[in-house]
Formats: C-alpha cells, structure tokens, sequence
C-alpha cells in the first residue's frame, strides 16, 4: 500500500468534518473541561496551533485529548484523531528527518510514525509525563530510530544512529561526536539554550521545527534563540 502523507492528512481532515465525528466531539467537550470552550475540531486545532494559550494551557488540552484518547468509549476514536492533527506538525518534521537520513522507505516511514503515535497516545502515562507533545514526538522518534537500528544489526549493518540522542545527525560516529562536544561547549555559555541554537544553527532545523521538537511555543523558541546567539556573539567579542 501507498502511503502519501499530505492524502493521510485530508483524509483526516475530511473524516473530521462529518456529523457523526461532531456527535463524539461534542461528548469530549461534556466529558472535558478543557476542551468544553471549543466548538468543534477546527476551533481547538486554531487555538493549539495559533491561539493565544500559554503553552501550559495548550499542554492541559493535549492532556484531557489524551484522557479522553484511552477511555474506553466511542469518542476515543475522535481525541484520537484530534491528536495527530494537533500533533501533525512535529510528525511532519519527523518525517522529512526520517526520509532524509534514508532509514527506510518512505511507505515505511509513514505507517511507522502513524502507528507508533497512536501507540503513544493510547499507552501514554499521564502522571510521569508533563509536557505532552514533546513527550509523545520524541518517543516516537526515538522508537523509530531504535527499531531500524535493531534491523540493521540483525542484518549485519553498523549503524551511527543513537536512538537516545533525538535529533541525530546524519553521517559517521565523529559527526555525532563532534556535535555532543560542540553542544557541551555552548552549554558553558548559554546554558539550557544550547540544544536549540545548535538544532537551528548547526543542524538547519526551523525555529518552528526546533519549537516543535523542545514543546516550546514558535514566539518563545524565537525569543531564547535570538537571546542565546547574543550570548555567544559577546563572548566571542570577549575572547577575540
């Protein structure tokens, strides 16, 4: 089977859209405090993408989503599928990570990450997990990296990938090395910052990926970004 992403997400979209999909949403926003102030999909996928919720009021939405994706009732179907929308962003940029370190094919890579997201939707720990997208995207990543890996050694392929070092970079083991020494020296300087300038800068992620990856909102990754290179730039004024 064919797996093109962009059709998996109309296809999501449209399903969305129908009467009895607005019947069980309508269930989530009784059942749901934080979801009860949405009228439908659209106006809580508008808030969570683009709305003006601190990111520890769009984290509780994604919480009730997740509470509501593993009871056992016919409207876990729909948090369900509210949740890849929501999360759909961070999936993208993990796919073209994916597609671009050629660690399967991309049918592969496609149905992985849709099968392993709603995995981790389903099997989530609520109380061990804080910051739910970052918390999903990551395991997600890091399960599909650690799966390939242990393909590869099961056929006799090294590989360079460490799936507990999410993002990776391409290339040999120095590579990697040499961004965990670079990443280290910059934490000396600015501190927490450090894997985000180095994402941005050294690995030509997007803010709004980057943003994605560490569950920041795309304002205040922009912020810390802008505040972190300041940083460095005075400290290399320092030492020069």
């Amino acid at each position: 089977m064919s797996f093109a992403w962009h059709e998996i997400r109309d296809h999501l979209m449209q399903s969305s859209s129908t009467l009895g999909f607005q019947r069980s949403f309508d269930a989530l926003r009784c059942a749901h405090g934080s979801i009860a102030r949405f009228p439908d999909r659209a106006a809580l996928l508008e808030a969570l993408h683009r709305g003006p919720d601190s990111p520890a009021g769009k984290n509780r939405i994604l919480r009730a989503l997740i509470a509501a994706a593993q009871d056992d009732d016919g409207a876990s179907d729909c948090a369900v599928t509210v949740l890849l929308l929501a999360l759909w962003p961070g999936l993208d940029a993990i796919r073209r990570r994916a597609v671009a370190r050629r660690i399967a094919p991309v049918d592969e890579i496609v149905s992985d990450i849709l099968a392993r997201t709603t995995e981790a939707i389903r099997s989530l720990d609520l109380e061990r997990v804080t910051w739910i997208a970052a918390t999903v995207l990551r395991n997600v990543e890091r399960d599909i990296i650690r799966a390939r890996k242990s393909d590869a050694e099961r056929e006799g392929f090294a590989t360079a990938i460490d799936p507990d070092v999410v993002p990776a970079l391409d290339g040999q083991p120095e590579r990697a090395l040499q961004r965990a020494r670079l990443v280290d020296d910059m934490r000396q300087f600015i501190g927490r910052d450090a894997d985000l300038v180095s994402c941005v800068a050294v690995e030509g992620f997007s803010q709004a990926e980057t943003a994605d990856r560490l569950g920041l909102t795309e304002a205040a990754a922009r912020k810390r970004y802008q505040r972190a290179t300041r940083r460095l730039r005075d400290r290399l004024h320092e030492i020069v």
